[in-house]
């Protein structure tokens, strides 16, 4: 399954809008067919607030339906299947509330996130259970990657656990690849 941005229809009237933030059904008609078991939840107070870069190891892998619900991210997924011809690379994503935009991330990438505004609340479903164990992450900032956040040359809020997270070429992941190289995003819906 490739990286996707997914950003639902919105039906709006005086009062204010609806939408539907997923149907299994018609992502599934997308390609996107997972059965997520797990909603998360997390809220960054400060601007320029960076979680990741994190994944976690088969066999508890997890595919991730990112969106931000307050606020504005740069959303990113790094291709880490060894075999994949775009291994190490990276798409990225500006997810808002206002838009409503959704980055479906598959198993084999790791993803991170920085907050572009204070008070950013993110949800995402996932389709294994978090597993302490399986969890492992890259450096948000090594080289090797080349994402460029957009820092404007400050240094991001990071937790100590994500500030100590090993290069990518120390990483410990080993994910399979499916024969899907990454590409270039597109939006669906």
């Amino acid at each position: 399954m490739p990286v996707r941005v997914v950003t639902p229809k919105r039906f709006a009237d005086a009062r204010g809008w609806f939408t539907e933030t997923y149907n299994a059904a018609r992502f599934a008609e997308l390609g996107i067919d997972v059965a997520f078991c797990q909603d998360n939840l997390s809220f960054s107070a400060e601007m320029l607030t960076l979680r990741g870069i994190h994944f976690q190891r088969a066999p508890h892998g997890q595919a991730k339906l990112v969106r931000c619900v307050s606020g504005r991210i740069f959303d990113v997924a790094i291709d880490l299947r060894h075999s994949s011809p775009t291994f190490g690379r990276s798409v990225s994503a500006v997810l808002t509330a206002d838009g409503g935009e959704q980055m479906f991330v598959p198993v084999g990438f790791g993803h991170g996130y920085l907050t572009l505004v204070a008070n950013c609340e993110v949800a995402y479903k996932v389709d294994s259970y978090y597993a302490p164990d399986a969890e492992g992450g890259i450096a948000w900032d090594d080289p090797q990657l080349a994402v460029d956040w957009p820092l404007e040359g400050n240094l991001p809020l990071l937790s100590a656990k994500d500030a100590a997270l090993p290069s990518f070429e120390n990483g410990d992941f080993d994910f399979a690849y499916d024969g899907r190289p990454l590409n270039p995003l597109t939006q669906e819906f």
